[in-house]
């Protein structure tokens, strides 16, 4: 075949991709735009509707709860942090001081200290509310309590 022949034979082909590229593409309103097995796997989101939709990166867990002590009182006040039994409640304790940092009932134990947070990753296999607390505040006389951990049913 002749170069001429092979160009010819290219440009009738590109030709026919775009033919079929526009006749394959639903209109907007036609029965094909709505079918949900064209758009499986996709969300949109209703009309109004500002949130993110779905995707890999929102299956991800959440952040974990910082707690801060500065000169041993807890910022912001007593922390709540809420998990459903058997998944994981993570939080982190940063402190400006060395501290031992220790969750009743899981009894788990971590020391933070200055550059050091005490990172807390935990099964909750056990309902209840659960108190974490500071050892060093406890031994200084002050109120040791600087978060609870709630864990409701499943």
């Amino acid at each position: 075949m002749s170069r001429q022949g092979r160009i010819g034979l290219l440009g009738l082909a590109a030709v026919i991709a775009v033919v079929v590229f526009v006749l394959a593409r639903p209109e907007e309103g036609s029965d094909k735009a709505d079918d949900p097995s064209r758009n499986a796997g996709q969300t949109t989101p209703a009309a109004g509707d500002d949130r993110p939709t779905a995707t890999a990166e929102s299956a991800l867990p959440p952040p974990p709860t910082e707690i801060r002590l500065d000169g041993g009182e807890v910022q912001g006040g007593v922390q709540r942090i809420e998990a459903k039994a058997g998944s994981t409640a993570r939080f982190v304790v940063i402190s400006d001081a060395s501290d031992d940092i220790h969750v009743h009932g899981y009894d788990i134990e971590k020391e933070a200290a200055l550059g050091k947070p005490a990172r807390f990753e935990i099964k909750t296999d056990l309902e209840g509310v659960f108190e974490i607390e500071s050892h060093v505040a406890e031994d200084a006389g002050r109120e040791p309590l600087i978060a609870r951990l709630v864990v409701e049913p499943s």
